[in-house]
């Protein structure tokens, strides 16, 4: 019986973290195409932000904005889902621990901040199965040529990298994904859990008791927490995932460190927060819809 109701729960975590990752999406797909643009284009190529947005809608149009959407719509539904699926499958272990030792509150539920790292930790390693390909693929649709585009779509790009150059082709870059959601996420969920568990402490009442617009805000900071960590991880992910494949097609760095080292001594320390300005904009109401829709839907599952 316990198995099947914890069966239940993971499908309900899986299913909350969907709808939390297709709300990411539609909120935060404008803002992050800019960021992808500015990350990896030449220094002085754009002037900032808003030259960058104006020249995407003057030269695409206004789709051009979700260009590449359909991979993250399918895609980052499921990485969010195995986002919050292994973090709440963790949290309840460690909550099980709390509760054997006597502590953690009544239900063991009350976790330290380094459980919640260690839940976001294991969170962000799940999820970098899927966000590895996942972004690689949305950033080569979304940094081909408007005119002249290389692949015709999200299956297109998947078909034709694996053919030429297997599964490795596919997961480029992933070394330095793995480092940015090892440390982002277990920041992010650390960040988020301790602010909802401080209010229910405070207040005296349950997670689906705090208010709605406090779950976006919660959200919103767990996501600046987020962005402080690994923002330049991110650049290098991007520079890394937009790299040719080989010397034959104009391949710039042999490895992350290669790829990191390249960066600093041509470009210095700016190359690494280019494309922050629509990231910080982007952070708040993407990771605010997030969590939002992780939880109303999280309360709605319960319900039933």
């Amino acid at each position: 019986m316990a198995s099947s109701s914890g069966m239940s729960k993971t499908v309900k975590d899986l299913t909350a973290g969907t709808a939390g990752g297709i709300a990411q999406v539609l909120v935060g797909q404008p803002f992050d195409i800019v960021k992808v643009r500015m990350q990896t284009s030449a220094k002085g190529t754009y002037t900032g932000m808003l030259d960058c947005a104006g020249g995407i809608l003057k030269h695409e149009g206004p789709l051009a904005f979700y260009k590449g959407t359909l991979t993250p719509l399918l895609g980052i539904g499921v990485c969010v889902s195995i986002q919050f699926g292994a973090l709440e499958h963790t949290k309840r272990y460690f909550a099980r621990q709390n509760l054997a030792q006597g502590r953690g509150g009544q239900d063991g539920s009350a976790l330290t901040a380094g459980q919640l790292v260690a839940a976001g930790v294991v969170a962000g390693l799940a999820n970098s199965v899927v966000s590895g390909p996942v972004e690689h693929i949305r950033i080569r649709l979304q940094t081909q040529s408007a005119t002249k585009p290389v692949y015709a779509g999200p299956f297109d790009a998947i078909k034709k990298i694996a053919s030429s150059h297997g599964i490795t082709g596919i997961y480029k870059g992933q070394v330095a994904t793995l480092w940015r959601e090892s440390t982002g996420y277990g920041v992010y969920f650390m960040a988020y859990e301790l602010l909802m568990q401080r209010e229910m402490s405070e207040k005296g009442i349950k997670r689906d008791q705090i208010s709605p617009v406090n779950a976006v805000l919660y959200g919103a900071a767990a996501g600046y927490a987020l962005w402080a960590v690994i923002y330049p991880i991110d650049m290098i992910k991007s520079r890394m995932q937009t790299d040719g494949f080989s010397a034959s097609d104009g391949r710039k760095y042999k490895s992350t460190l290669d790829c990191i080292r390249t960066v600093w001594r041509t470009e210095g320390i700016s190359a690494f927060t280019r494309g922050l300005g629509p990231t910080l904009i982007r952070s708040p109401f993407a990771n605010g819809a997030t969590f939002l829709g992780f939880e109303m839907a999280a309360r709605l599952l319960d319900s039933w």
